[in-house]
């Protein structure tokens, strides 16, 4: 990108002096006004002859942008690496802007240049549309690289709140935070950059903030309209005895360490060599008293870039979190309405089955009453063959409806459970031997037998649980409550639990769980806890 004419204090991250610079660095094999330096090369011929070597063999065409090649062309031809930048450039010749820049004779690099779109950081490669949008990147990441760009910066403008995104993955992240759906590309209506203008507005604010580029002119500070102390600019003592050596005036030399930032000798020689017509170049440059700034250290310049990325960083680490929090939320709202459907479906298919079965009944009743009319019709049929009436008798009524309740008796009874008589006796006669075998012992075995009715219970209401049907007899619990009584193992036993191979355990496999038997030994202990003359007799 080309630079303004005039000069510029270092201001945050990128100056129009590092613009310069960047430009300058394509240039580095020839430095105007330099006697050591290599004599420029003749200028190329349109036919396309390679430019010869000399003043431009340090130049890396590989890095090169097309303000650089511009750079090459003025430094080849005008020994003035600015000169040509400008919208008129002096004495440059046409087929060699042509062959460097690639436009014909009759467009100069400047008005190429022109038509850019966008501003692109040679760095990271972000895009930007302004000169004073590349000066905040600068100040906030350290780059300095910065190159015109015929692309254009994406913009998608909101219709409901005007906000405008320059990526789809920020519209993503505004839609999402905001709700709104609708927006408009308005990429395509970017209107050219005029980078030169905006360049010399960028060096024109900051001269003011610094006082003036050409000289402290009294007036206002910071825009307030009250005039300010001017004082003499201060600059580097040593330098400025080694241009002062070189044969420049004092203020001369100065103006020239001042404006170009004091950091070189080479810095000042370029700023003098592009200023040498200035009115006002021999005049002492006084500068407003709180204008100038320390100019910070490398470390202190490091320090500062990294609070810069820091900061960055954060930023970044924040949007991601947002970008997490919404994707989460949508992750979750699809989720809730994947269940809420799938919930309907099954609402609606066990409605639909409902639906089928009472109309499968109601299909059913009427072919059943379908045959009780047929079989009636051919009881009624038999009958008038035999000469009977078609109707029963109330004797022959009332023996069909003892045939009927003795069928439901017969059918009653055999549905009726038989309760396991001999295990039950069996069961009471242990529990009367263990009141036997431990004499005034009452609460004891109380325990024991509240034990033995909650083990049976388990295994009654949740059979198809391992931890109920599996009793370890070296727990110390069960030694003490069941084991350590007489009687108890074997009560477990009778009830359906089984000794392994060890010998240690009680198990009762799911196949033999007899509800039955467990209900048997539920009512003898339910007996023996709550009848207090048990086993007296």
């Amino acid at each position: 990108m080309s630079g303004g004419k005039g000069s510029k204090q270092q201001a945050g991250g990128v100056s129009m002096a590092a613009m310069r610079a960047h430009l300058e660095s394509a240039c580095i094999g020839y430095r105007p006004g330099d006697p050591t330096a290599a004599t420029p090369p003749a200028a190329m011929s349109p036919a396309g002859v390679p430019p010869p070597p000399g003043g431009l063999k340090d130049l890396d065409l590989r890095q090169m942008t097309m303000a650089q090649l511009h750079a090459e062309a003025a430094a080849t031809q005008t020994r003035d690496v600015f000169a040509a930048l400008l919208p008129d450039p002096p004495g440059v010749a046409p087929e060699r802007i042509a062959y460097v820049t690639g436009h014909g004779p009759d467009e100069s690099g400047a008005a190429a240049m022109a038509q850019a779109l966008s501003l692109k950081c040679d760095i990271c490669g972000v895009q930007l549309r302004s000169v004073k949008e590349a000066q905040d990147h600068g100040d906030a990441t350290g780059h300095a690289a910065f190159s015109e760009s015929i692309e254009a910066v994406k913009r998608l403008v909101c219709r409901e709140c005007g906000k405008t995104c320059r990526s789809e993955t920020e519209w993503d992240v505004h839609s999402k935070r905001t709700g709104h759906q609708a927006f408009d590309d308005k990429t395509d209506e970017a209107e050219a950059m005029d980078t030169e203008a905006q360049m010399k507005a960028a060096q024109t604010e900051e001269q003011g903030g610094a006082g003036g580029a050409g000289g402290s002119r009294p007036g206002s500070a910071g825009g307030s309209g009250e005039p300010e102390e001017l004082v003499p600019a201060e600059v580097d003592a040593e330098l400025l005895k080694q241009i002062e050596e070189m044969g420049f005036p004092a203020a001369r030399a100065t103006r020239a360490l001042y404006h170009s930032g004091g950091s070189s000798l080479e810095a000042a020689i370029g700023w003098l060599e592009e200023h040498q017509g200035d009115a006002d170049l021999d005049e002492p440059l006084m500068v407003a008293k709180s204008a100038p700034k320390k100019k910070l250290t490398p470390e202190e310049a490091k320090a500062a870039a990294a609070e810069l990325i820091k900061r960055a960083r954060e930023r970044r680490e924040r949007d991601e979190k947002e970008a997490e929090r919404l994707r989460e939320q949508e992750r979750i709202r699809a989720g809730k309405e994947l269940a809420l459907a799938a919930r309907q479906e099954e609402e609606l298919r066990l409605k639909r089955m409902v639906e089928q079965r009472q109309r499968e009944k109601e299909e059913e009743e009427r072919a059943r009453a379908k045959i009780r009319a047929k079989l009636e019709e051919d009881r009624r049929e038999r009958r008038r063959r035999l000469g009977l009436p078609e109707e029963l008798t109330e004797e022959e009524k009332e023996e069909e409806r003892r045939k009927a309740a003795a069928k439901a008796e017969e059918e009653r009874r055999r549905k009726l459970p038989i309760k396991p008589v001999e295990v039950g006796e069996k069961m009471r006669a242990l529990l009367v031997g263990m009141k036997k075998a431990h004499p005034g012992q009452d609460e004891g075995l109380k325990t024991c037998w509240q034990t033995l009715l909650k083990m049976c219970g388990n295994v009654y209401n949740s059979p198809g649980e391992d931890k109920f049907r599996r009793v370890r007899l070296t727990n110390p619990a069960i030694q003490q409550r069941v084991a350590a009584w007489t009687g108890a193992v074997d009560f477990l036993q009778l009830a359906g639990f089984q000794k392994d191979d060890s010998g240690e355990n009680l198990e009762m496999p799911e196949d033999k769980v007899n509800k039955l038997v467990l209900e048997v030994a539920g009512e003898q202990l339910n007996s023996a806890l709550s009848n207090p003359f048990f086993g007296v007799l």
